[in-house]
């Protein structure tokens, strides 16, 4: 069981309230007065995966891939200490009718405490891998929003929804692809960012599916 929680600790690490990511991102272009935002004058719907287009940019896989190097070691120790929680556990069903009360009150103390030390590490872990995912994707968002913004107005969109979580968590339950923007945005967004795609391919997409974001990029000051 132990083990594998500790295989799955980057998933589980790397989960994120991507709605408050994006809400931070947008703090910006929200500041500004509502009567100096620009309108909407199309009238197509669109969508766009905004979870897709972040960790498919060059530079969304560039920063995942050197983020998962970073973290190999603390998953290694991790794995380390598990393994150690699992041979006492072993210990413990193998032998304990064997021992003695005391000698076996010590084995299950041991135990117990090497637990909560390794629940404490994986929290520990969980945070930090956590906060640096959050902000690889605030930086990234604050850049797309406005070429978001305006690839829809340009092309002529009255509306963009989001299409991060799949039907019924999300509000979309069809579409085609014809109405999806997210390539064109992530292929604006490489070549504004002049970051080369990584030699090795990266990542491709978080470890872990964020959240959807609750709120939609703000159009920026004409």
């Amino acid at each position: 069981m132990t083990s594998k929680f500790v295989r799955t600790l980057l998933a589980m690490a790397c989960s994120l309230s991507f709605a408050a990511v994006a809400q931070t991102a947008s703090t910006g272009a929200a500041a500004a007065p509502a009567t100096n935002l620009a309108a909407p004058t199309g009238t197509k719907m669109g969508t766009i995966n905004i979870e897709q287009a972040i960790f498919t940019t060059n530079e969304g896989k560039r920063d995942l891939e050197a983020l998962g190097k970073k973290l190999e070691p603390k998953q290694a120790e991790l794995k380390g200490s598990s393994d150690e929680i699992e041979s006492l556990k072993k210990q413990l069903n193998t032998q304990g009718e064997k021992l003695n009360d005391d000698a076996r009150a010590a084995l299950v103390k041991q135990l117990e405490t090497r637990q909560k030390s390794f629940d404490r590490s994986v929290q520990d872990a969980r945070e930090d891998a956590q906060n640096q995912q959050n902000e690889i994707i605030q930086r990234i968002l604050q850049k797309m929003a406005p070429l978001i913004v305006k690839y829809a107005g340009d092309s002529g969109y009255g509306a963009i929804i989001d299409t991060s979580q799949p039907w019924p968590q999300g509000p979309v339950v069809w579409y085609g692809p014809g109405v999806d923007i997210t390539q064109p945005v992530v292929e604006a967004y490489n070549a504004q960012s002049g970051v080369a795609a990584p030699t090795g391919g990266g990542a491709t997409k978080p470890v872990a599916k964020p959240a959807k974001p609750a709120t939609t990029p703000t159009p920026s000051k004409k």
